[in-house]
């Protein structure tokens, strides 16, 4: 077993077949009282459903902000219970102190013939989903962002970038168009077309590119195009804040800066936030911004736009 397998199972979990919660999970999310679990599309066979949390009852109106999760986990791991996870829980606790409510869902994980468009469109059928069912959820059709974690960073920047001409979804969906508000992205993966920021990560030899394309890289060109978030990103794109460890080993703070510099190019509004001395999922010591203050950084940006 060589040094890239393990780093890979280490950072996106030993255990990919589990769905449900582990006990820590189930001790946190007993914490929440106020949430509820809807299923928002069926997809060859497969029900997908989501986790909605709300603030106390007597925070909630009519019409609420919200904010929807995307989970990470290499795009083949992972579940909706990382929300829970100390990258998110700060912010996800703050965020429905001060009335917004949250969601976070379920997406098709790229395995067999699977892969991250399918997510994407999973994703953008989430939003439809809550858009047309907004008055059930008492949920704002207008104040609303997207935000995750490495392939959850990703996935909600597509989500949010990419146009919906482009990830097509359920039919009787097709009426609502996503229009997110604000995007927080942590350690995202941000390009598949800029070799430059292959080096050093995941992607160093390309074939993490079969499980995130379905194909090589070589085969599937403009499907890498419509995957890459600096590639979708304009001048008119929702505000965006990035958040990535400078001791990032699995995917680099350069995925970060080289967004920014596009967004430079391109004069579209993203702010980098670098956390020193953090690693992936800002592992390490002494890390600064500390967890408190980065969610709390991540908090003020999301009501910002959304209030």
């Amino acid at each position: 077993m060589n040094n890239r397998f393990i780093i890979l199972m280490l950072v996106f979990g030993s255990q990919p077949f589990i769905f449900g919660q582990s006990l820590e999970e189930q001790e946190i999310l007993d914490t929440f009282s106020n949430k509820e679990t809807v299923a928002y599309k069926t997809i060859d066979g497969q029900v997908l459903d989501m986790t909605i949390f709300y603030p106390e009852v007597n925070k909630i109106q009519q019409e609420n902000p919200w904010m929807l999760h995307i989970h990470g986990g290499g795009w083949a791991g992972g579940s909706k219970y990382n929300i829970l996870k100390k990258a998110f829980l700060g912010t996800l606790k703050s965020l429905l102190d001060e009335g917004v409510i949250c969601i976070t869902i379920q997406y098709r994980l790229a395995r067999g013939n699977t892969n991250a468009y399918d997510a994407v469109i999973d994703a953008k059928d989430a939003t439809r989903f809550l858009l047309k069912n907004a008055k059930k959820y008492k949920l704002n059709k207008k104040y609303y962002g997207i935000w995750g974690g490495s392939a959850g960073g990703h996935l909600s920047l597509v989500t949010a970038l990419g146009k919906d001409s482009d990830f097509k979804g359920d039919i009787g969906l097709v009426d609502y168009v996503p229009n997110f508000r604000c995007i927080v992205a942590y350690f995202p993966f941000t390009s598949c077309v800029n070799p430059e920021i292959r080096p050093n990560s995941i992607f160093e030899d390309e074939t993490l590119f079969v499980r995130l394309l379905g194909a090589p890289l070589s085969e599937k060109s403009e499907l890498a195009t419509l995957l890459s978030p600096t590639e979708l990103l304009q001048k008119n794109s929702p505000p965006i804040l990035l958040l990535h460890g400078d001791n990032d080993t699995i995917l680099p703070i350069i995925n970060s800066t080289y967004m920014l510099e596009v967004a430079k190019e391109k004069k579209a509004d993203v702010e980098l936030l670098t956390i020193k001395n953090a690693a992936h999922s800002f592992h390490g010591e002494n890390i600064s911004p500390t967890i408190k203050e980065l969610n709390n950084y991540a908090t003020n940006f999301i009501l910002f736009h959304l209030k």
